[in-house]
């Protein structure tokens, strides 16, 4: 299979005022400018999960209508700001049996021409034409870490409860511009296999994206890591429930590793991983240094 070449975006402040409404995550980085003028990054910037439905935009293009995916990671070396113009690229690297390795990776034109990355990384997916699979979450490695970090503390924990509408699917799409068919009807949904329409992996992987912005660690975190896996489809109407639990600390650079797990009413879980963040711009740790 070969794969077209790139698709291009320029992301506007709209844009993140939308996608925080519909993900619920107003973290002051990507909504608030004064206080992103405050932060190490100077301005607001594009949420992670934004970044990743661009992807997904890209797979259903180019990969074709009915792709799904099983299993992403993502890592963000750069911030994309307002009216930063971006370049989606996809790189088949595998393909065996209907399953799909691929490079994902998200761009920008930097200084002096060159391009920057903001979103880097690969998932897998299941070819339009090929039978669903099941991946199976991985065990998560037992880390040393500090005991303390600006009040946070391993194995501290928060969760988020919702379910998404038909009309939040339709605001992701129109949004986004990922018109993967899955996502937008039923009966296409029902002939790649599942029940219905299934909730998109963005906004899943969105529901965590709250918890870590606004709650644990709480406003002005930034993600710099996140992997993400898919056992099994979300549809909506569903209650889901959202947690994400601190799993490792590391002081002196800032940062914290935490859990993300989505879970259907039933148990049955439906989105796994785990996060690296930065906690450098925490709203009330930069309070206190501007009291100071």
């Amino acid at each position: 299979m070969t794969l077209p070449s790139t698709t291009q975006r320029v992301l506007l402040q709209t844009d993140f005022d939308r996608f925080a409404r519909l993900s619920h995550d107003d973290n002051p980085i990507h909504c608030d400018p004064d206080f992103a003028a405050r932060s190490h990054f100077g301005a607001t910037v594009a949420h992670g999960m934004m970044l990743y439905s661009c992807i997904c935009k890209a797979l259903a293009e180019q990969v074709g209508p009915g792709v799904v995916q099983l299993e992403q990671s993502l890592m963000f070396p750069n911030a994309t700001y307002v009216g930063d113009r971006i370049h989606v690229d996809l790189r088949l690297e595998a393909e065996a049996e209907g399953l799909l390795d691929i490079v994902t990776e998200i761009t920008k034109v930097g200084a002096g021409g060159t391009a920057l990355p903001t979103a880097a990384g690969r998932c897998r997916v299941v070819a339009p034409a090929a039978p669903l699979r099941v991946v199976a979450p991985a065990p998560l490695p037992a880390e040393e870490g500090d005991a303390e970090l600006y009040g946070l503390r391993p194995g501290m924990s928060a969760s988020t409860t919702r379910s998404f509408a038909n009309a939040d699917l339709d605001e992701y799409g129109d949004l986004t511009g990922d018109r993967n068919p899955i996502f937008r009807d039923d009966l296409e949904a029902a002939a790649r296999g599942f029940k219905r329409r299934i909730v998109p992996w963005p906004l899943l992987a969105g529901m965590f994206s709250d918890l870590l912005g606004t709650r644990l660690p709480g406003r002005g975190t930034g993600w710099m890591k996140q992997q993400l896996r898919y056992p099994s489809a979300a549809h909506p109407g569903e209650a889901l429930t959202s947690t994400v639990t601190i799993t490792r600390l590391r002081a002196a650079k800032e940062l914290v590793n935490l859990s993300t797990r989505v879970c259907a009413a039933d148990g049955r879980l439906v989105c796994d991983g785990e996060a690296l963040v930065l906690v450098r711009n925490l709203e009330n740790k930069l309070e206190s240094k501007i009291g100071a």
